[in-house]
């Protein structure tokens, strides 16, 4: 949950933003006003802007994007699985309604189509009005670029060895994300891709969400022959270290050459390829133990 905190009275007050990540962590921001605060079918939505982190996004009182540091997050959930997919063509993005998810997969010389399917619209009108930056895609209609309102996982459903690359850009396993967290749906992504597919999802902070990682691991691991969790430091969110799980029916992050990397790039490059991949003890001993 999120709460503003004045924390002197009377005029002038400073005001904060707290995301809680338990019932003994909260990390606060200072901000300078609320741009946007609303409703949709699905979720509270608040755009504000903080002193530290430029606008963010938030979500049932949870932190998605500022644009002070949302290159780290768009690039590696983009470019890791694009990079090691030797041809992406055909690929899917699940969520990622601030936009910029999509914003990195058309930068891709090899990707000709990306259909984005996100279930908030007004998560998405209100990314375009108030994070441009992010957003480009979306509010320029990028010619390579679908855009769906609907359910992820009834398309994923749907769908049958069609995707080269399935990117799941989802917020916490709440509310409407909580779906997008299960064995069922990971079966469903994988019917989904094609026979040399792969797909990356955003799966939480190695401090704070270990019990979710292990059944993720072990869930995606059932699946695909070929499973991998990579980091990227990450200030906005808990811990400052996120991480990401990939399940690939055939190709093996470690032993594919980088592809073309796109120009432009602010945190990703071949270097941070290789790096991300190899994991600290703790979190090697986390994904061991589900065995």
């Amino acid at each position: 949950m999120t709460s503003y905190t004045n924390i002197r009275g009377g005029i002038g007050v400073d005001l904060w933003i707290t995301e809680y990540q338990t019932a003994d962590l909260g990390l606060s921001c200072r901000i300078k006003e609320t741009l946007f605060s609303g409703k949709s079918e699905f979720q509270d939505i608040a755009v504000v802007d903080s002193h530290e982190f430029g606008r963010m996004l938030v979500l049932d009182g949870v932190f998605q994007t500022s644009v002070f540091d949302e290159y780290i997050y768009h690039e590696m959930i983009a470019h890791v699985p694009l990079c090691t997919h030797p041809e992406p063509k055909k690929v899917l993005v699940i969520g990622g309604g601030d936009g910029g998810t999509v914003r990195e997969v058309v930068k891709h010389r090899s990707v000709n189509s990306v259909k984005m399917v996100e279930i908030d619209g007004l998560v998405v009108d209100v990314s375009k009005k108030f994070l441009p930056e992010i957003s480009i895609a979306l509010r320029e209609n990028h010619p390579k670029l679908d855009l769906t309102i609907g359910d992820g996982i009834q398309h994923m459903h749907d769908a049958e060895s069609e995707y080269d690359v399935i990117i799941v850009d989802c917020s916490d396993p709440i509310g409407p994300g909580e779906g997008l967290f299960t064995y069922q749906f990971y079966k469903d992504v994988y019917k989904a891709l094609k026979p040399d597919g792969l797909f990356v999802q955003q799966t939480e902070s190695p401090f704070y969400h270990q019990s979710l990682i292990k059944r993720l691991y072990k869930d995606i691991s059932a699946l695909f022959p070929i499973t991998q969790v990579y980091l990227a430091s990450i200030p906005l969110y808990p811990g400052g270290l996120h991480c990401f799980t990939m399940g690939s029916k055939k190709y093996r992050p470690q032993d594919e050459p980088v592809q073309e990397i796109p120009d432009g790039m602010k945190y990703f490059n071949p270097a941070v390829y290789q790096a991300c991949l190899n994991l600290p003890e703790f979190i090697q001993k986390i994904l061991v133990s589900n065995s």
